[in-house]
């Protein structure tokens, strides 16, 4: 089969445990998806915004951990990470001070799009809960 790029749309999804080692497995797991889908050019925008939105789900949602959900489509891939905290991200102002607050800029800048979802997959708080998702155009078709 090879690193062949599918022609018909995919996911795949990851259960991410409250543990520090989560945000790096989820990054890996996202590479290692689109790499073997043959979307080479997409994988480091991809690791970098998944490890930011799971580091956030990590350090700030409350709970039985995280739900990283990744589809992949002819023309798009998106990323959703779904925790147990109804609290809405944001844009913090920059600051050359501040330990944290970086990460929903960096997806801000690098992702063709992102926003949330309400809601989280079941085990994570049912319908509590959120999706703070980014999708990155593929160029296909």
């Amino acid at each position: 089969m090879g690193n062949t790029r599918p022609n018909r749309p995919h996911s795949y999804t990851l259960y991410c445990p409250p543990l520090e080692t989560s945000p790096g497995i989820a990054r890996d797991f996202v590479t290692s998806v689109l790499r073997r889908s043959g979307l080479n050019d997409a994988v480091d925008t991809a690791a970098l915004c998944t490890a930011e939105l799971a580091a956030n789900a990590y350090g700030h949602a409350p709970g039985n951990g995280s739900v990283l959900w990744l589809a992949v489509e002819p023309a798009e891939v998106c990323v959703t990470v779904y925790d147990g905290d109804l609290t809405e991200p944001l844009l913090r102002p920059p600051s050359l001070d501040a330990e944290g607050g970086r990460g929903l800029r960096i997806v801000d800048a690098l992702a063709d799009k992102w926003g949330t979802s309400p809601g989280a997959p079941l085990g994570i708080g049912g319908v509590q809960g959120k999706g703070v998702w980014f999708s990155l155009a593929t160029g296909g078709v």
